[in-house]
């Protein structure tokens, strides 16, 4: 089966749980060949890849959500949209049900001379105008009609680009890779099958609330907008699959039909984290503490350093290993090191990429910090080498340390999100009690082996695209 595999803003460009989480999928089908449909944010990062691509993508096709600079336009055109396209465009502006069919046969190639014309034509300002007179009077139309563009431009492209033709189209997440997903069933008749790690919705959401760029009624307009990009992902997706019971829960709040919700968690290859190096000798009286992130505001590691300060006077021999890329936001890392310098902290260190596998073995507990998470890997990873973990009670993460009843007792301390000085206190309490730290490694270690293997995930997804076989629309496989 050929298998459009859809990613938005992760795999290849970036590492992170979505990418290798990917990356896994991938390699551990090799009866299946990938194309593999990767939206990105700068077309400045065109090829550059952080991994080796399977043997099994046999195509990839880039697209860059900035591509609107190279957009041209003859404006003021005449386009003679129908009462149903206009309908669909009016329907994504107000955040009301669109008709997802009539938006996308506009769109697509052939239809109108290009997004550019589109939008500069007297039908896209007659519709915005509409928009201002029933719903935002208060807004001056210059400004509605300049913000509208730029907030619905990349849909656009992305649609009028088109779709590869694959067998089944599976996104990784909802928003622009969820509207691809379902412009490929649109367009082919194929099955779509749409993967959640974090919800997409939610995570624009809070966002958009705190950015200091977005004004007044215009943040209610992009929250309706990123919430209709969900809709659409939901209403076309054959199968929607989540990774733990809290996320399949805010799905269905959120509008998509449980009846088509699957849980399929995270699995890592347990053996692989057996016999890690550990410390060398003369270290062991330090405790090491590590973070296994990308450096970036989402995982909030100025809140981890500020933890770590408190810590430091509780336990002098505390040392901090942060190990991630620090190029993904580089202005944040460099706000990350003045903050460790104005605490005049000691025994800080940013890594940068590492092969965890020789670090993790090293340390005395794990630390995450994040202000969002789906079920993070690198939670699995660090309890596969029996490692106890201090994590914010995001995502999965308090389902991954405490279990759903499932007799293997407490992997480590959740913690509320920001919350320097409890963050601080749970890593204060495992560092002056080595049995405790042994006891919910092993705790950890028991779960991880007989719950979130690899070869259950991959199993998982094998039943799931068997099923998806089974799905016909009316064309045969390619």
């Amino acid at each position: 089966m050929k298998i459009c595999l859809i990613a938005e803003g992760s795999y290849p460009y970036i590492t992170g749980g979505v990418s290798s989480w990917i990356h896994s999928l991938i390699k551990g089908m090799p009866e299946h060949e990938f194309i593999l449909y990767a939206i990105g944010a700068q077309e400045k990062n065109k090829g550059k890849f952080v991994y080796d691509l399977p043997v099994n993508v046999v195509e990839i096709k880039e697209v860059f959500l900035d591509a609107y600079i190279r957009e041209e336009a003859v404006p003021g055109k005449r386009l003679a949209l129908t009462d149903e396209e206009q309908l669909a465009l009016l329907s994504l502006l107000e955040g009301s049900d669109v008709n997802w069919g009539d938006f996308f046969s506009m769109l697509v190639k052939g239809r109108l001379p290009s997004v550019g014309d589109f939008l500069t034509s007297k039908d896209f300002f007659d519709i915005v105008n509409r928009l201002c007179e029933q719903k935002y009077p208060q807004i001056p139309f210059t400004e509605m009609i300049w913000m509208i563009r730029s907030m619905i431009l990349p849909l656009c492209l992305i649609i009028e680009e088109g779709m590869p033709e694959a067998d089944l189209y599976h996104s990784v997440c909802t928003g622009y890779g969820g509207v691809a997903g379902a412009l490929g069933k649109h367009l082919y008749a194929k099955p779509f099958v749409l993967t959640e790690h974090g919800i997409y919705t939610r995570e624009r959401e809070e966002e958009i609330i705190k950015a200091s760029w977005i004004k007044g009624h215009f943040k209610d307009i992009w929250i309706d907008y990123f919430h209709n990009l969900s809709q659409c992902a939901y209403s076309y997706a054959d199968r929607v699959i989540t990774l733990f019971g809290r996320n399949k829960d805010i799905q269905i709040e959120l509008g998509c039909d449980a009846e088509k919700i699957d849980i399929i968690p995270n699995g890592v290859e347990v053996s692989e984290y057996r016999d890690l190096p550990g410390k060398l000798p003369g270290e062991e009286d330090i405790i090491n503490i590590g973070a296994l992130v990308r450096v970036v505001p989402i995982k909030d590691i100025k809140t981890l350093i500020q933890s770590f300060a408190f810590v430091k006077e509780q336990v002098p021999n505390a040392h901090l290993i942060i190990m991630g890329p620090t190029n993904e936001d580089e202005e944040y890392f460099e706000e990350c090191q003045q903050l460790v310098t104005s605490l005049e902290l000691e025994h800080v260190r940013f890594t940068g990429t590492v092969n965890a596998k020789e670090y993790l073995g090293k340390m005395d507990m794990l630390v995450l910090t994040s202000i969002s998470e789906g079920q993070p890997l690198v939670i699995l990873e660090g309890m596969s080498c029996a490692k106890p973990f201090v994590t914010t009670d995001v995502g999965s993460c308090r389902e991954l340390l405490y279990g759903r009843e499932d007799g293997y007792e407490e992997a480590g301390i959740v913690v509320p999100v920001m919350h320097v000085t409890q963050i601080a206190q749970a890593m204060v309490t495992l560092c002056h009690d080595e049995q405790l730290r042994t006891q919910m490694g092993n705790n950890g270690y028991r779960r991880v082996s007989d719950l979130y293997t690899k070869e259950k995930f991959l199993e998982g997804y094998r039943d799931l695209y068997r099923e998806c076989e089974g799905i016909q629309y009316g064309r045969n496989w390619i």
